[in-house]
């Protein structure tokens, strides 16, 4: 049951992003902005572990690795302006955004940041 909460509570989340921004772009991307993802993350971890030392690993984890995913956004739009078609445009986002974390991994490990 627990799973299915999780499941239904992820796909209307996903779904309120698409029906909104279908709407207004604007008010679509402020409730994609928002980290409803990580807090339902960081609710989940502690409902099941009530492990701090894990959230706060999660927490900054994923503080340092929202710097790489920014490029997605900027190489998509960049991409689609520039007249390439929608799913050429988000395949090339995501294989630079994927070589982009593993980047700031190598990074991260060499700093003993994570």
């Amino acid at each position: 049951m627990y799973y299915l909460i999780k499941i239904v509570s992820s796909a209307i989340l996903i779904l309120a992003i698409s029906e909104i921004a279908k709407r207004s772009s604007f008010w679509g991307a402020i409730l994609a902005s928002l980290p409803f993802i990580s807090i339902i993350a960081f609710i989940f971890l502690y409902e099941e572990t009530k492990d701090l030392s894990k959230i706060s690993e999660l927490s900054i984890s994923i503080f340092w690795l929202v710097i790489p995913s920014l490029a997605l956004f900027l190489i998509l739009s960049f991409c689609i302006k520039k007249g390439m078609s929608f799913y050429p445009s988000l395949g090339l986002s995501i294989v630079v955004t994927i070589v982009l974390y593993f980047i700031m991994s190598f990074i991260l490990k060499k700093f003993s940041l994570i």
